[in-house]
């Protein structure tokens, strides 16, 4: 328990920031309707299962630049 305790100040910071990349990222791929490269349902699972590095991704593969 003291293990836990000790990284705690280091975890929280980057679930965070995890979810917040991913939901920004699943937010974007929803009201979005064209891609670089694949399409909805592709970035939507690349996002949602592959979790930090998902939407990083998406981001720099996926994202049609407007």
């Amino acid at each position: 328990m003291d293990q836990i305790m000790e990284f705690l100040p280091f975890i929280i910071p980057l679930a965070l920031a995890q979810f917040s990349l991913m939901a920004f990222a699943v937010y974007h791929i929803v009201t979005h309707k064209t891609y670089k490269r694949g399409n909805r349902v592709l970035w939507l699972i690349v996002s949602i299962v592959i979790n930090f590095i998902g939407p990083i991704l998406y981001f720099v593969f996926g994202k049609e630049d407007a």
